[in-house]
C-alpha cells in the first residue's frame, strides 16, 4: 500500500467510527426515551389499579344490601299474606 492509500483507509475508518458513534448515541437516546415512557406507563397503571381497588372496596355493600332488601320484602309479603 502506498501512503495515499493508507491515508484514505485511515480516513474511511475514521468516518465509519464516527458513524458508529453517532448510531450508538442515537440508540442510547431512543432507549432512554423508551425507559421514560415505560416508567410513565407503570405509574399510570399503578394509579389505575389503586382507583379500581378503591371502587371495588366502595362497591362491596351493594350485593349485601340487595340481599337484605329482598329478605325484608319476603318477610313483609309473608306477614301480609298471613293477614296482619
Amino acid at each position: 500500500m502506498t501512503t495515499t492509500e493508507t491515508e484514505e483507509v485511515v480516513l474511511e475508518l475514521e468516518r465509519v467510527r464516527r458513524s458508529v458513534d453517532v448510531g450508538f448515541a442515537t440508540t442510547r437516546g431512543d432507549l432512554a426515551l423508551l425507559l421514560q415512557r415505560v416508567d410513565q406507563t407503570d405509574k399510570a397503571l399503578d394509579e389505575h389499579e389503586a382507583r379500581i381497588e378503591a371502587l371495588e372496596r366502595a362497591r362491596w355493600p351493594l350485593p349485601s344490601l340487595a340481599a337484605a332488601t329482598s329478605c325484608l320484602a319476603l318477610a313483609v309479603t309473608v306477614w301480609q299474606t298471613t293477614g296482619h
